[in-house]
Parts: structure tokens; C-alpha cells; sequence
């Protein structure tokens, strides 16, 4: 999300974002712990290969573009004191 469009928000609009940001994260942490699974067994039952590495670029990519957003809608709301 922009920085820029965060700001044009309204306080309900924001609130609204906030919440859809946490389900967000609950279904990243489902699919990160699934993918984990998958890159677990595949380590365990074969060896360290090219499919094995399918899962773990999808980690990396799921937890990184979480975080920026993240960041930027908990200082939007600091700074106008909402929960």
C-alpha cells in the first residue's frame, strides 16, 4: 500500500484495513506453516533438491511482502491514535 493512499484514509477506513491486515497475516502464517511442512518432508524423504526449494522461495516471498505494509498502517494509526 502506498504511503500516500494510507493517508487519504478515513479513521473507518483505516480500522477496516487494520482488520483485513490481521486475517491477512493469520492465512500467511497457515500457508508459511504448510509450505514448511511440505519442505520438511520433502527433505526427510528424498534429499536437499530443486523441488525442495519451490516451497522455500514461496516462504520468503509470503513473509517479506507482509511486513512493509504492516509497518506503514500500525504508523498511520500511532500518529492518529487510533487502537
Amino acid at each position: 500500500m502506498d504511503t500516500n493512499n494510507i493517508s487519504s484514509l478515513t479513521d473507518q477506513e483505516l480500522l477496516t484495513e487494520a482488520k483485513k491486515q490481521k486475517s491477512k497475516n493469520i492465512t500467511n502464517a497457515l500457508l508459511v506453516g504448510f509450505l514448511a511442512g511440505i519442505l520438511v518432508y520433502s527433505v526427510w524423504k528424498n534429499s536437499l533438491g530443486f523441488l525442495s526449494l519451490i516451497p522455500l522461495f514461496l516462504i520468503y516471498k509470503l513473509v517479506n511482502k507482509s511486513k512493509y505494509d504492516k509497518e506503514e498502517l500500525e504508523k498511520e494509526m500511532k500518529k492518529r491514535g487510533l487502537q
